[in-house]
This record gives C-alpha cells, structure tokens and sequence, in this order.
C-alpha cells in the first residue's frame, strides 16, 4: 500500500472551514506545548535529571557477589569478574538498585543473564534473547533484549505487565514509580539489540495524604524520587503539576537537550486516568523511529503521575531513513499522546504496533468498531414485512414479535464478529480513515502544518482520497461476503454521519463525534431526532440523545456486575438511551424544552470509573460545543452542523454528586450558559435539588391521589407495593408525602413485606435518613412481615416457603402472585422489569391482580405490558405523566439562571456560605412546586375526562396527550403569532413565574433569554393548556378558531 496518503488530501485552512456562528472564546482546560512557537525549552542540564545517592558499600557487594557466584560454579571462574563488572558497570544501573536489592538477588540475576547467553549458542540462528523478571511485595525488576525502536509483539510484554499490575492501579498510598533505562552497548555478538532494565518500586510519600490542590513538591513527592531528582527536574516537574491539577486532561510538555538532538518529553495526568498509557507510549514513538535511552514514572500523594521520557533518533541506517528527523517526528508525537491518552490500547494496537496502521487509523477503526455494534444489529425488511402482517395489538403477535426482535439483535453481529471483520480489511480502514480525515481535518499552521491526517511515512506513495462512490466500488470488491461488505460500509455511513468531531483537536480527554442521526431506520425509530453525540474512551462509552434543539434530560452512568451483565447492557445501550429521551420528550409537554437524554456505559473494566467517566464526556462533549481560542491546544474544527447548540442536562442514576463539578467546569471553560449547563446543582451554584423538595414524588403524588379521589377510596386502608427504597429520592418522598398501609418495599438491599402493613414510624425514620430497608428494624414486623436481603440464601419465609436466592427473589418480588396489593407504586428499578414475556403474571383469569400503578420509575413497563394490564382492568398511569415534576422543576431553575445576570444570580439565587437561603430562592421554591402540582392535576383531568369519553387505554391516552401538544406547540412556532407583540408579551405573562416577572420584569427578561427559548416557552404553554381543555383529538387548527 501506499505512503503518506495524507500529504495528498486538500486539507482545509483555518479561515476555510465551516464555523459556528455567534460562538465565543472560552479558556481551556488541557494543555500542550505549542511546537512551532519561539519559546522553545531547552534543558541545559546534562544527564538524566536524577542522580542516585551513592552506594558506599558498592565496592564490598560486589566482592560478595563475586564470592557467591566462584561458590556455586555455574559461571567458569574465568568468566566471573567479566561478568560482575558487566552486570555492575556497563547496563547502567544506578546505585539505589545495588542498595536495595540483596546479594543473593543479584547474584540470581547475573547467572540468568549468564544462563541466557550459553542458550543463545544452542540457537540456530545464534540470537542472543535475555529475559529476566523477579517481582517482590514492594519492587520488581525486569530485564529484557530490547532492538532499539521496535515493539516486540510476543515474548513477555514487560512494559504491558508493568501497566496491567503496578500504574493501572496506583493510586493513593499504594503507588508504585518506574525507573527504565537502555545498557549503553550492544549485547555480545549483537549488532543492534541491547538490554532494557526496568525497575519498579512502591511509593513513600513525604505527606500521603495532602489536599488535591497541593503542588509542593517537597510535600506531595515521594522520599525516593525528591533524594534522587536534580533541583532543575523537581522545578519542571512541579511546574507540570501546577498545571495538571487545574486541567482535566494531559499535560504535554517537550525540551530540547542542549548541545544534542535528543528531546525530553514530559507527560502529566491524573491517576487512573488513562491505562495502559505507559506500554502504548513506546508503541507510539517507535512508529516514527524514535527510541528511548531512560523513562521515569513518579507519582505524586495528590494524584497526579508524571512520565518523563528521554528519546532520541534510531543509528542512521537504510531503515531509519525512511523515518522524518525527530526534530518533526517529536511533534507529532507530542500530539498524537493526547490521542493515545483517550484510548491507550485500542481494539487495533497490534495493527499500530507492528506499523500496518497508523495510530490515527487505529483509533478511528476503534471508534466505528463501536458504532458498528449500536447500529449494525438492526432487525432488516424481513422484520419489517412481518411485523406489518401480524396485529401488533393482538397481545400473541406483539409477543413474538418481540421475542424475535430480541433475538435477531443478539445473534447477527457480536462486538467480536465484528472486530474480526474490520482486522480482516486493514486496507479498507486506510482509505476509509482517509476520507474521513479529508472532511474534518484542519490545516491549522498553513504549509507549515506537520501534523497531516496519517503522517505515515513508511509508505512509497501518495493515495488519492476517494469519494462515497469509490469507497462503495472498493469496498464491494475487496470483501469476501455480504456480511463482511456490511460491516465495511458501516464506515461509510459513520463517515457520512459526522457532523463535527474533537478527533483533531491537539488536547482531549475523550473523543466525540456530533452525528447526523438520519441515518437511523425510521421503522425502528419512529420519532426523528434532532441531535445525536457519541463519545468514546477506554472507561466507557456513552451517548446523547435529544428530539430538538432546546432540549433537558438526565445523564446516567450504567454499571455492570459482571461481564455478561455487560453484554446485555452494551446491546441495549442505543435503546435504552432513545427510549429514556422518547419517554423524556413526552414528559417535558408542559416546559419549553424537548427530551433529552445522556447515558453512559461503563467498560466492563472500569466499574470504579465513575467520575473520571463522567468528566471525560461532559469535557469531550463540550470541545464541541464551545469555540476554540488556544493555537496548539484546542484548534478550529470542521463544523457541518453551523448552528450553535446548547445542552441542557441534569442528574440521573449514578451521577447527582458530580453536576456542581459539571457546572464549575462549564464556568472554567468560559460557556456563556454555565449557570443553566446542569440542574441538580448544589443550592449554593443556585440548584434546586428535586429530593430535597420532593419535586418528582410531588407530580407522582397527585397522580396517586387523583386516582383516590375519583374512585372516592380511604388511602389508609389501601395495600401498597412499592419498588425503590428509601434511600432513594422518589422512594423516600412518596414514602414522606404517602399515607397508604404499606405490605412491602423493594430496593436495592433486598425485599421488607408484612401483610399487616410496615410500621410507618420505622418507614418514616429510614426515609428521613436515607437508608435502605436493611436498616429496618425487623422486631417491628408482625409474625407475618419478613425481610429477605439479596446477599441471603435459604431463608425461610414464615408460610414455610424456602428462599434459596435472595438476589433472585429481589429481582422478581414484583411478579409474585402470592400477596394482594391495591396499588403499585414503581420508584426504582431497571426499565422494562415487566414486559410482555412477564406481564402475565400480574393477570388471574383475565383480571389485573394489582387494580392501581402508578408508574414512577422511567420505563419501569413496556409499552405493550401496560396496554395488557389495562385490558385486564388495571387503572394506570405511565411514567410520562406521572414522573414529570422533576423536569419542571429543572426547566424553572434554567429559566431563572437565563433570567438573572450574574450578579443577581448569585444574590437571589444561590445558598449563602452560612447555609441561609435568599427569601427569593424560598419563595420561588415554593412557586415551582405548586407549578408542579397544578400541571400534574391539568394532565390527570385529562387522561381521566378522555379514557371516561373513548374508552381508550390511558397509555395511549398520555401519549395521545404529549404528541398532540408536541405537534400544536412546533406549529405555533412556525406562526406569525409569535410576531404579535401584545399577544407575546399577554402569554409570557400566563406563562412565567409571577416572582421572576416581580423581580426581573418582562422586559429584562425578554432581553436576557435567549430568543429561541422564550419561542419554545411561547409554544409549549398554549400548546399544552389548549389540548389539556380540548384534548388530543380536535384538530390543531381549532387552535386558530378559538
């Protein structure tokens, strides 16, 4: 194949490119030194920046040594002074080795690499192959045959060893730093290999325990590293740190070696933060020819690790021709680690490390390797033909067709299928990668530009990038059958879809692509999306999902207790995230925002990843977002989309303790909309928490009581099953703001039931400390109550029946048979725990067993479930409606943050350090929870008046409702009537917060908010109180009758 292809693609100039218009600077939050700059750093200290306290007792160890190995005969006497002062003197190891480690050790080591050079005789092709490891409780050593800028590929992968068991997991206390270095001659009998020594060793620190914003050297270092490291290395060390501590991402900084070509490069990141990055590092720079002579990695007690290596230029020889000088190649390199950062060791590492592809190619297979599994598993025309043959309201048909659609999209096409496929077509990925980097690739410096697309200079010839035409022709003639060809032209379509991607940009923390998502079937998704993000790292993968431009919803984080439990989640993890924004954009009928959704998926080896996962999406995310201002940190990007776009985002399962970090780091980044970027925050950034005030349980509560109050029904004598404990926030606040007789709660710890109902005042206590029920004091339980936990097993419930799982009893509590209840209350579990396949058990004879549910719980029961339970008589409310205070709420705080400036913000609406809230913020609180129930008592009435007047199900009803408002709100806003003034400035009087008109006034208002906002709040208010009085079904141009 071809050599540097990139050099050919007409890449675009800065002041070329598409931009987003109206988009301002913003500070950055990573940082790399700018090559091309005139502030070039040049080290004037000779060596490697460390000198080792010296040995006195070197000389005496050595006599030792030497006694030891005449004793035992294995190295002829001859031979043993030779090989002392070998082993001693010319592999470099320094002093702090010799005084460490035993003689006994020493002498182990020297016979092994003695051993290893008699085997090379036995050898055929006379190879001499040395390799050494011994590993200890605190220190480990290694020695391998190491070829100068090459990545051996078997054999016993040190480096990676070092990675997987001692720089993976550093953190805290239990670090470990590496010292590595190169022996300074060939190996005997060699003419290019020589030995590479790697020393590991656990960490002390001087204060293991200081503030993460410590950056004191003499404090944060550890006692080894501050004896041995020069003044000038602890100066650009703690300079690094300083920097690290207050950026999200890598720190990249290069010197110059003064009087040599050599260069030093200095990595900085946080802890954890990117695995496997010490191994792929050396992949990375022997792709460009360069080596190593020395590599250090020094943890700091406040969680930073610092990486420092030494590299020079291969000895000049007709294979290091073909490499650029370093003085180019060091660039590149020091780019392409903030690439090697979001992904340390792809799916395609073998394919980079052995040169067949470029780190750029590899990555970019990776990231469509990912997007193949979310949307090659699509189900075909066959499932659409069938599914249009059969009745899909025939509860029969419609559970086939979803045992069929499960099944289809678990069996086509594995993550391992397809990873074996694109591996099969490496060629195909250097074109398709192409043309990929020709559309979003940014020409940032000019002619002077080196880092093109693929900068592979090991290839002889130029590419022509090819064109969607071309690439279809090439791909259909390169692969061997259809499912081979679908795979390939899922890069196509990933091409195709990429509206905007931080691919390019030199400092990152995650990639993101911004797509296009036209390209999704519309017979599996019926209701067209407006935005669609993929983001991907080595700790998770996520998306983010929205129905229009002025969007709100939660982001999740998704765990998995094992790797099968994974599986299932990655498979879901597209629907998921579509079905939680469809259900979202339904939800949100009554605010100015559409549905959103973001959900991230945590890698099967990430599990403890939470934060940093978190970070590293909302960060990626918003290089997409934001513009960028810093040349050589976050370059201009190919913007297809040229709109500019603003997410609105809020707490979700796994994630309400980090939203103040996402709304500080917005503020950091300079985002005008930092104070409305995520509600959920912390009162003091001006939040209003939804648990604290009850805001989701208080719209789940009038829906329960209007129910109560139609069918004239005493709530003290009503049977109550409840899912989510009370440790949650919708658990605890129904459980606070209910008067039902409670007969069992389902939470996370297990399972509390008692026929005679739950002892309220044991309940209330637990739902006012947040605690689940294995709190709950059991000597409270009538002879009947129990309590089983999911750790238990064969447990005897009092009817003599034996528990023998008590995981699996959680999990199914919901579909015994054996209680009556008479109302459901969903606050937590997973989506779809009833679906078709087991809704049957909620149903005797025709009748539902449970005649009330109230679905809290997003997603709780499927669709089809619900219309099942309702034909069996069960009266019931789905999430839509029902789970819609919170939003509300959310949308109110947003519309208060865009209404204040900064200084009234603050004053009126954020917690004081003293903890005492404005009388503002109090007052307004109590607004939006009146909002909150009087929006829920609109919608009930009319689901109620509607099913009472059509006899239709009441899901289909609620649906009926949010589409009906959905459709007439987006016509309105095609009207004139926005242009009529008076009429505008009447509806946002109905429409706003009569406190915020009070103390803002109309016309700030309509100054400050942004234009399309206010349109949207327009729309959505006559939308929803029109069809909430007229409901669903009169046409939307009765509207304009009125």
């Amino acid at each position: 194949m071809s050599s540097n292809p990139e050099l050919q693609a007409p890449n675009k100039l800065v002041e070329q490119i598409v931009r987003t218009p109206g988009r301002q600077p913003s500070p950055q939050p990573t940082h790399l030194s700018v090559p091309g700059t005139n502030h070039t750093r040049i080290l004037h200290e000779q060596g490697s920046g460390y000198v080792a306290p010296k040995f006195e007792g070197k000389a005496k160890q050595m006599e030792e040594v030497m006694d030891q190995l005449e004793e035992k005969g294995f190295i002829p006497p001859d031979f043993v002074e030779s090989e002392t002062n070998w082993f001693y003197q010319e592999l470099g190891i320094d002093d702090m080795y010799f005084e460490t480690e035993t003689v006994d050790n020493i002498v182990n080591h020297i016979l092994s690499l003695y051993a290893a050079k008699i085997a090379a005789y036995a050898r055929d092709d006379k190879r001499l192959e040395i390799r050494l490891d011994k590993e200890a409780t605190d220190h480990a050593v290694y020695i391998d045959t190491s070829k100068p800028g090459v990545s051996i590929m078997d054999g016993p992968r040190y480096e990676q060893r070092i990675d997987e068991k001692y720089l993976d997991p550093s953190l805290g206390g239990n670090s470990y730093r590496v010292e590595t270095f190169r022996s300074a001659g060939v190996l005997p009998g060699e003419q290019e290999n020589q030995l590479r020594c790697y020393f590991v060793y656990q960490c002390e620190f001087v204060n293991p325990n200081p503030g993460p914003q410590e950056t004191n050297i003499e404090l944060i270092g550890d006692k080894t590293f501050l004896k041995k490291a020069t003044a000038n290395t602890k100066a650009i060390y703690e300079e690094i740190i300083k920097n690290a501590v207050t950026r999200s991402g890598p720190v990249i900084e290069m010197f110059d070696i003064e009087g040599r070509r050599d260069k030093r490069l200095v990595v900085a990141y946080r802890q954890s933060s990117a695995h496997g990055i010490f191994s792929a590092l050396s992949d990375l720079y022997h792709y460009y020819g360069v080596t190593s002579s020395r590599k250090y990695v020094e943890q700091f007690s406040n969680g930073v690790t610092v990486m420092s290596l030494y590299l020079r230029p291969l000895p000049v020889t007709a294979a290091s021709s073909k490499f650029p000088p370093i003085e180019a190649s060091i660039h590149q390199i020091m780019k392409e680690v903030s690439l090697l950062y979001c992904i340390p060791q792809n799916k395609f590492q073998a394919h980079f490390a052995s040169g067949q592809l470029s780190l750029q190619e590899t990555i970019y297979a990776h990231c469509v390797w990912v997007f193949v599994q979310h949307f090659l598993n699509r189900l075909g025309s066959e499932y659409t033909s069938l599914s249009s043959m059969l009745d899909t309201g025939n509860s029969v048909h419609a559970e086939v067709l979803a045992k069929i659609k499960r099944r289809l999209r678990t069996e086509t096409f594995t993550a391992e299928y397809i990873l074996e496929i694109i591996s099969r077509y490496s060629n195909l990925v250097r074109p398709l990668y192409l043309a990929f980097a020709n559309t979003h690739y940014v020409q940032t410096r000019g002619e002077r530009d080196d880092f093109l697309p693929t900068l592979s200079y090991l290839r002889l010839q130029v590419d022509k990038v090819l064109n969607d035409s071309e690439l279809k022709d090439l791909i259909s003639k390169s692969v061997a059958n259809e499912h081979d060809e679908m795979v390939m032209t899922a890069f196509r379509v990933f091409n195709a879809s990429v509206l905007k991607t931080n691919f390019y940009t030199p400092t990152k923390v995650a990639l993101s692509f911004r797509l296009n998502p036209a390209f999704l079937p519309k017979a599996e998704y019926p209701q067209p999306l407006y935005g669609m993000f993929l983001v991907i790292s080595s700790e998770f993968r996520g998306f983010h999902l929205r129905f229009r431009d002025i969007a709100r919803g939660g982001i999740r984080i998704v765990k998995s207790r094992n790797r099968e439990a994974y599986s299932i989640n990655a498979r879901s993890l597209f629907d998921e995230n579509y079905n939680l924004a469809n259900t979202q954009q339904r939800k949100n009928k009554d605010i100015p925002e559409g549905g959103s959704k973001g959900v991230i998926l945590l890698d099967v080896h990430h599990q403890d990843k939470v934060r940093v996962s978190f970070e590293k999406y909302i960060d990626s995310i918003m290089d997409l977002l934001l513009p960028p201002t810093s040349p050589g940190i976050k370059d201009p990007i190919v913007d297809l989309h040229g709109q500019q776009e603003i997410l609105f985002m809020g707490p979700d399962e796994n994630t309400a303790d980090l939203v103040d970090w996402a709304t500080e780091h917005a503020r950091s980044r300079g985002a005008p909309w930092w104070k409305s970027f995520f509600t959920g925050k912390s009162p003091k950034l001006g939040g209003i928490p939804h648990d604290t005030y009850g805001m989701t349980t208080l719209s789940v509560r009038e829906y329960v009581k209007g129910i109560y109050r139609k069918l004239e029904i005493d709530p003290s004598t009503v049977r109550k099953l409840q899912t989510g404990g009370p440790d949650g926030d919708l658990g605890s606040n129904e459980i606070l703001l209910g008067n039902e007789k409670y007969t069992a709660i389902v939470d996370g710890s297990g399972v509390l039931v008692d026929p005679q109902g739950l002892d309220p005042e044991e309940l209330l206590r637990l739902a006012k400390e947040r605690k689940m029920i294995s709190h709950f004091d059991v000597s409270r339980l009538s002879g009947e109550g129990y309590r089983v936990l999911v750790e238990q097993t064969n447990i005897k419930l009092p009817n003599g029946e034996q528990v023998h799982n008590g995981m699996t009893f959680r999990n199914t509590f919901h579909l015994r048979t054996d209680m009556r209840y008479d109302v459901f209350v969903p606050c937590g579990g997973r989506p779809e725990s009833i679906d078709l396949s087991t809704v049957g058990k909620l149903i005797a004879h025709g009748k539902t067993t449970i005649p009330y549910i109230v679905e809290g719980a997003n997603l709780f029961i499927t669709q089809d479930a619900k219309l099942r339970l309702e034909k069996a008589g069960c009266i019931l409310i789905k999430d839509a409606s029902a789970n819609k205070g919170g939003v509300t709420s959310s949308s109110l705080e947003v519309l208060a943050s865009l209404s204040f400036d900064e200084a009234g913000f603050v004053e009126n609406m954020c917690i004081r350090e003293d903890g005492t809230a404005p009388s503002f913020y109090k007052e307004y609180v109590t607004e939006v929870q009146e909002t909150i129930k009087r929006n829920a008592m609109l919608e009930f009435e009319a689901i109620w008046r509607e099913h009472k007047e059509t006899k239709q199900p009441r899901s289909i009803l609620s649906d009926n409702l949010s589409w009906a408002i959905t459709k007439l709100d987006e016509e309105l806003q095609k009207t004139d009537l926005w242009d009529k003034q008076d009429l505008r400035r009447s509806v946002l009087r109905d429409a706003l917060p009569n406190l915020l008109l009070e103390k803002v006034g109309l016309d700030t208002i309509i100054e400050r908010v942004p234009e399309n906002y206010l349109r949207a709040i327009f729309g959505s208010y006559l939308a929803s109180r029109f069809v909430y009085q007229f409901g669903s079904s009169p046409s939307q141009f009765a509207f304009f009758d009125l």
